[in-house]
């Protein structure tokens, strides 16, 4: 774990990213990000994974309908096994991570009066957050380096595609367990408990989760929970392209990333967005004009997640979080998270399939 900062340096990067155009402007400095499935984010090695040879993970899932407690994961293992020995051979852990979520993945911007040389230089733009703090932690555990990493930026919607394919050998990027998902990847234990909650600027006749969002234009992200959720209700709200999912589509109220819906959301183009609050709140820190709206209408929790029948990489995963449970996670929320998400006095504790 790095040196937490001060709370000067934390409101220090905070009104970095807000003098650099906020969120919008984050926006616009990873918009490659966006229009790229898959970029490389090298950090002290190359982009060296393609499609997984192996084809290591081909265990089938359990089906949904029989779902009753998806957080559920493989008890903790130090053993090794084939992926964890693909990953010790190449010497890198690659990640799929957010490179635009302010506190969880994020480029760091320069503090205010520092100047574009030396050590400062050297650090703005590097990686940090929840997210990545927690991604380094596994790297080192595996291969004795936080730095043994490559990082590759996905957008939302292709966090199952990535792994699939193998470009990536894991996803650390706010990535709900639900019981729809275990049929696709592989999580780990929950490392973090989030909800669904609205998110709409200041004096906006908006309430929440609820029939204020009727006639509204609601955005969210393409493969979200959020998404789902208006699936299922959304309250009158109009929350579709008009050619969604096909080659035309508009990606103005379902977007690859969901930083999308909040620039959408300042240009005045959607009148609400639907997110995780955990993600939200950090936007919410960074453009004061916005705010949350009710309360979290989900509980949700955050896993690790990676291609279906990779045992050996879930088990070690989960024994890297139930260390990172016992000092780090807090030390990391405390860095990270506290200021804008109070009130979180532990990790979600880990639940163990039987057997």
């Amino acid at each position: 774990m790095t040196e937490e900062p001060t709370g000067a340096r934390r409101r220090g990067v905070r009104a970095g990213l807000r003098g650099w155009g906020g969120v919008a402007g984050m926006a616009a400095a990873c918009a490659l990000t966006a229009a790229v499935t898959l970029l490389p984010l090298s950090h002290g090695g190359a982009d060296v994974l393609g499609a997984d040879p192996a084809g290591r993970g081909s265990a089938l899932p359990a089906k949904a309908d029989d779902c009753a407690d998806p957080e559920a994961s493989l008890r903790p293992s130090t053993a090794g096994g084939p992926n964890i020995d693909a990953i010790k051979e190449r010497g890198k852990l690659v990640v799929g991570v957010d490179q635009n979520s302010y506190q969880w993945g994020f480029r760091r911007p320069l503090d205010p009066g520092e100047t574009a040389d030396g050590a400062a230089k050297a650090s703005a733009g590097r990686l940090e957050g929840f997210d990545i703090d927690l991604a380094r932690a596994i790297a080192a555990d595996i291969l004795g380096s936080e730095d043994a990493i490559i990082f590759r930026a996905i957008p939302t919607n292709q966090r199952i595609a990535a792994l699939d394919s193998g470009a990536v050998d894991i996803v650390v990027r706010t990535m709900t367990i639900n019981c729809a998902r275990i049929e696709q990847v592989a999580f780990s234990t929950a490392y973090f408990q989030a909800g669904q909650q609205v998110l709409a600027p200041k004096g906006q006749k908006i309430t929440g989760y609820d029939d204020s969002l009727s006639g509204k234009r609601v955005c969210t992200a393409e493969g979200s929970t959020a998404y789902e959720a208006m699936e299922k209700n959304a309250f009158g709200a109009v929350f579709r392209d008009e050619h969604d999912g096909g080659p035309e589509d508009e990606d103005l109220l379902t977007v690859p990333n969901q930083l999308d819906c909040l620039v959408r959301l300042q240009q005045g183009l959607v009148d609400a967005v639907v997110t995780d609050n955990a993600l939200a709140a950090g936007q919410a820190a960074q453009d004061p004009s916005v705010e949350l709206k009710g309360a979290p209408f989900t509980t949700e929790y955050y896993g690790v997640a990676t291609k279906l029948g990779k045992d050996d990489v879930v088990r070690r995963v989960n024994h890297v979080l139930d260390e990172y449970r016992k000092g780090p996670w807090m030390a990391a929320y405390d860095r990270w998270l506290k200021d804008d998400l109070p009130g979180i006095t532990a990790p979600p504790q880990p639940k163990y399939r039987a057997g």
